[in-house]
């Protein structure tokens, strides 16, 4: 492919320190792992593999119904937690089932 496009933006000294340690990793120059960083992220928001934040609420809402809190006076608590989750589990009605 012919490269014919110029492109530039500014990024923070961290972020070109972390580009550039990829470059060295991957033995190939900072351009080369921009474009394909670029063209990576571009295909998956074509394929619709990546997800708008707006996506990651509505799912994190979601997961939050399955989530509580295991509370008592037990100082023995942190260590039955496995069994007190596992039976917490057992009582909620399964989602899809």
């Amino acid at each position: 492919m012919v490269k014919t496009e110029v492109y530039s933006w500014r990024v923070s000294s961290a972020l070109k320190g972390r580009l550039e340690d990829a470059a060295r990793r991957e033995r190939c120059s900072v351009a080369a792992l921009l474009e394909e960083l670029v063209e990576l992220q571009l295909t998956l928001k074509e394929r619709g593999q990546i997800e708008g934040d707006e996506r990651q609420r509505e799912l994190q809402a979601e997961a939050l119904k399955y989530a509580g809190i295991i509370s008592g006076d037990n100082p023995r608590r942190s260590q039955t937690v496995g069994a007190a989750v596992r039976n917490r589990l057992r009582s909620r009605p399964s989602a899809g089932r």
